[in-house]
């Protein structure tokens, strides 16, 4: 599952390794996380739908989150593009 979060107030490469550090520490099921305060988003890759929890541990940061989208992730690999349905 991918999660998308527009989140307000990240403006540098500390503010995503904060984010970033409260999303793993608060939702132990995340695969992965990345933000970008360029983009002002952080994604997160999870099993489940965490986009609660994730929303709560940053706002707990002090940031604002303005909006949330869950979709289902791709599974990308190598040769995705060859055998694509």
């Amino acid at each position: 599952m991918q999660i998308v979060l527009k989140v307000e107030g990240m403006h540098c490469g500390m503010c995503e390794a904060h984010v970033n550090d409260a999303v793993r520490k608060a939702v132990p099921e995340v695969k992965s996380v990345k933000s970008s305060h360029e983009k002002g988003e952080t994604v997160v890759v999870s099993e489940s739908d965490c986009s609660e929890a994730a929303r709560n541990a940053i706002e707990a940061e002090g940031y604002h989150v303005l909006d949330v989208a869950v979709s289902e992730s791709e599974k990308k690999g190598f040769f995705s593009k060859l055998f694509k349905k």
